[in-house]
């Protein structure tokens, strides 16, 4: 029941919602993508997305300077139900845009 909570917490804001589901289309994305494609200041996607690692949704891996974030590969079953639902809303999210530093 605690997972349930937790990952409520997470999702209860739009944003993070909107992170999951670029994740979910895009498989990987690193911190500008997010701040470019949702108008976001960099620190504000920094702080989702520590959110989102800390709850154990999100990895990580460095390549060169950039932080590449995707979603863990064998996620439980109650982020499996969250994942499922969020999948529904992907024709309404915009496109993303790339990064043209990579």
């Amino acid at each position: 029941m605690e997972r349930l909570v937790q990952l409520s917490k997470i999702f209860s804001d739009i944003n993070r919602l909107k992170i999951l589901i670029f994740l979910l289309r895009d498989k990987r994305v690193c911190v500008c993508e997010i701040c470019d494609t949702l108008e976001l200041s960099q620190p504000l996607v920094s702080r989702h997305l520590k959110q989102m690692r800390e709850a154990g949704i999100l990895e990580s891996i460095q390549e060169g300077k950039w932080v590449i974030y995707s979603l863990i590969e064998n996620p439980d079953s109650t982020l499996l139900c969250w994942i499922e639902e969020a999948r529904k809303q992907i024709a309404f999210l915009p496109q993303l845009i790339t990064c043209n530093s990579k």
